[in-house]
């Protein structure tokens, strides 16, 4: 299964890749506040779902860690396709289960194919299909 690292949060920048209440998301507004004398800096920033698309903020300390998920990109061949899902078989441990196409891919997805998917924390998403 894919992890997660840690990363401090002052150092985010747009188009990274944060844990925000347990989802993956992707960066897309970062603003530090610097506070006087004795505080700490803020780090304010904002993300959108890589899964579900919803926006997301969150406000921590600058030297707060925040959760960073491990991507893992894997290659699955295309046993049968039903509607908008695929069956597809891991090209490493044979696993074989269900995935969700998107539409981008649909027209020209068939069976036999070799596509790319991400393994995000507990989830599959297909991402491509891999030109051989």
């Amino acid at each position: 299964m894919a992890g997660i690292s840690h990363k401090s949060s002052g150092s985010l920048q747009k188009g990274n890749y944060v844990i925000i209440d347990g989802v993956a998301s992707i960066v897309s507004d970062v603003s530090v506040s610097r506070p006087g004398k004795h505080g700490h800096a803020k780090v304010n920033f904002s993300a959108v779902g890589m899964l579900d698309g919803k926006k997301r903020a969150a406000v921590m300390p600058g030297h707060d860690n925040v959760e960073v998920p491990i991507i893992e990109k894997k290659n699955a061949q295309v046993l049968s396709i039903h509607g908008d899902v695929c069956n597809v078989m891991d090209s490493e441990n044979y696993d074989t289960f269900d995935l969700k196409i998107p539409d981008e891919i649909k027209a020209e997805l068939t069976e036999g194919l070799t596509v790319v998917y991400w393994e995000i924390l507990n989830d599959r998403v297909l991402k491509q299909i891999k030109n051989e």
